[in-house]
């Protein structure tokens, strides 16, 4: 046999090998998430970041929004995000180091080269973990400008909330879906003035899970430019709902005035103080009085003092339900044959001994009307409807589950749009009681 001995030339193994191995270098890679928001402000800058695919933000500047309400709007209005994926080269040390054993086998003077630790580690389940729920600091979506209603409860269901402000329900779905927003608080039903069924609308259109409930006393105020005095006044502006649900008191103060529905009981103040309208009230809240610098005329206008707003939590994940706290559970269903099932759907629930506390039906948008032919009759027509229905138990429960695959059988859709934990918030009247 011919051996192998080192040739005269003075090649040096340990040379040719430690060439070999950097000459096959990996050049890392790291995945760069930018995410634009555009200000209407000239001053903003876009937000940019950094997120390793550990999880971990690298640099990230969040910005603040402007205090103006166009800088609020916009910045719920970019509802979009971009990813890009980028090679980066990193110029790795010459000094690797020695290491003298590899698997347990001694490598001695062999240099290798060294791991660098900057690099991205994989991730893990605590990675993956959901965002926290209650007092943690939420970014929530809601509908209005600061001041409304839905701000309140907002504050009321995440005390240490950051409150998003939208100019649109629809916007504040789009915001939780696009990761801009964590949470969404939106009114579905008031005690004097019913559902809101916009909202109804689009809980069926989004895939968002509803995860809790929260119930918020309305305290309607008359508003109006300091010095204003009530006989002053020929309009008064606030929300469908809000002049509603004043309509008798208004008269009662011996205020004949025009009423104007606008979007939201506090952008009805915001535009009094940005129009300097001094023949125009609104009707709002305290706070946006405080907000906006303007007086109360007259405090508890509601008609009703038992005047209570239902305002339901979505998020993008349910909850995991539970058995050892009040929970409710909404759905939503329909039948292809119309309502003739309802009585047996609604039969499920009453023979487990199921309270139902809510039963809402809206049109079926993609068949809204049913033709039934018959010779002796004629050609019938029926609306299609879709049912809401909120009942009294968790998904956890045996008898919730025995309940819903008994529905199953008698619909053509059904859908459980959340199970959540119920609001046991003492209720208080209006500050006049």
């Amino acid at each position: 046999m011919q051996s192998l001995t080192p040739s005269s030339s003075g090649v040096n193994l340990k040379s040719l090998i430690r060439s070999k191995i950097q000459s096959h270098r990996v050049v890392p890679s790291r995945l760069v998430i930018r995410c634009a928001y555009r200000f209407d402000s000239s001053n903003a800058a876009a937000n940019t970041g950094t997120i390793n695919t550990n999880g971990a933000p690298s640099t990230y500047n969040a910005g603040h929004v402007g205090p103006s309400r166009a800088d609020w709007q916009s910045s719920c209005a970019i509802l979009a995000s971009k990813v890009v994926s980028q090679q980066q080269d990193t110029e790795m040390s010459g000094g690797a180091g020695n290491i003298t054993a590899v698997n347990g086998h001694k490598m001695i003077d062999l240099d290798l080269v060294a791991i660098n630790d900057n690099q991205p580690k994989p991730l893990t389940i605590t990675d993956l973990s959901p965002a926290p729920m209650h007092g943690a600091q939420l970014r929530v979506a809601y509908q209005g400008v600061p001041g409304a209603y839905s701000e309140a409860a907002a504050g009321k269901a995440y005390p240490k909330c950051e409150a998003i402000p939208c100019d649109q329900f629809e916007v504040a779905f789009q915001a939780v879906e696009l990761w801009i927003a964590d949470r969404a608080v939106l009114p579905v039903e008031n005690s004097l003035g019913g559902s809101i069924h916009r909202n109804y609308d689009l809980l069926l259109r989004h895939r968002l899970h509803i995860v809790g409930e929260v119930q918020l006393p309305v305290h309607h105020c008359l508003l109006a430019l300091p010095g204003v005095r009530k006989e002053y006044l020929t309009r008064v502006i606030s929300h469908p709902q809000a002049l509603a649900q004043c309509e008798l008191t208004l008269t009662k103060l011996g205020l004949n005035v025009a009423r104007e529905a606008v979007d939201d009981t506090a952008g009805a103040a915001e535009y009094i103080a940005a129009n300097n309208l001094r023949d125009t009230a609104a009707i709002a809240s305290a706070r946006a009085a405080d907000l906006y610098g303007l007086q109360i005329l007259a405090e508890g206008i509601q008609d009703d003092s038992s005047n209570v707003t239902r305002f339901v939590m979505l998020a993008r994940e349910p909850i995991i339900p539970r058995t050892d706290r009040p929970f409710k559970t909404s759905i939503v269903f329909a039948h292809h044959e119309g309502t003739s099932v309802l009585f047996k759907v609604l039969s499920a629930f009453a023979f487990r001994n199921i309270s139902l506390t809510k039963i809402e039906s809206r049109p079926h948008r993609n068949r809204p009307i049913r033709v039934v032919d018959d010779a002796n009759v004629g050609t019938a027509k029926h609306f299609e409807y879709m049912f809401y229905v909120d009942f009294e138990a968790s998904m956890a429960d045996v008898r919730a589950q025995n309940a819903l695959a008994e529905v199953q059988e008698f619909t053509s859709f059904l859908r459980v749009l959340g199970s959540y934990p119920m609001d046991m918030t003492p209720w208080c009247p209006s500050r006049e009681d």
